[in-house]
């Protein structure tokens, strides 16, 4: 069983974090055009493809371009009130990586490919984890004790995220994950989590 996992960049220019999953097997790359995203995921095959970035508009936006006060979808609501912090996905920087995010699920879904958004920051606070932001390296170890292998030290953060992604991908075929959201537009999470109070974005 073949998993993709996509910790993608809002621009060709800056690294995307390419994982492929097989059984509990991590193999990362750092890729850079749609073209190269677009290739290596054909290649792998995937039963699923988890990407980090918002995959859908909120309701009541036709487009990133019309100006409107909706900025968030109902996932992102569901994981604020977790206290999972997020960036609404229409506003500054996050502009570019909705659209390139939208528009690389809409090519694999015409190629008959599963697509699903995962969030690895969420998934790591689930997991009890530390994110990146806090230190790469026991991000790094937390995913090896999950069971992970071939996670090797020089390995970025935009691969472990990917990593993370893909993993959100497995335990999502294996019914052991959860869809907020809507049920086919949600953010998936690992089952499981702690609520917080007082959540800020």
């Amino acid at each position: 069983m073949s998993i993709v996992g996509l910790d993608l960049a809002g621009v060709e220019v800056r690294p995307t974090g390419f994982c492929l999953l097989q059984g509990m097997s991590a193999k990362c790359m750092l890729l850079y055009t749609d073209k190269e995203i677009i290739q290596s995921t054909l290649q792998s095959n995937p039963r699923v493809i988890a990407i980090d970035a918002p995959l859908y508009l909120p309701p009541g936006r036709v487009s990133l371009e019309e100006k409107n006060a909706q900025h968030l979808r109902q996932s992102d609501r569901a994981l604020l009130e977790m206290g999972i912090k997020l960036f609404p996905p229409t506003l500054g920087p996050m502009r570019k990586l909705t659209a390139r995010g939208i528009r690389l699920r809409g090519f694999f879904e015409a190629k008959g490919l599963k697509v699903i958004e995962a969030y690895p920051g969420g998934a790591q606070d689930v997991l009890g984890i530390p994110r990146k932001q806090k230190n790469v390296d026991k991000l790094r170890l937390g995913l090896i004790d999950l069971g992970l292998e071939g996670l090797a030290y020089s390995l970025s953060h935009h691969e472990l995220d990917a990593v993370t992604c893909a993993y959100v991908g497995k335990l999502f075929l294996e019914e052991k994950a959860v869809v907020y959201g809507e049920p086919d537009q949600g953010i998936v999470l690992p089952k499981g989590y702690i609520e917080k109070k007082n959540p800020k974005i």
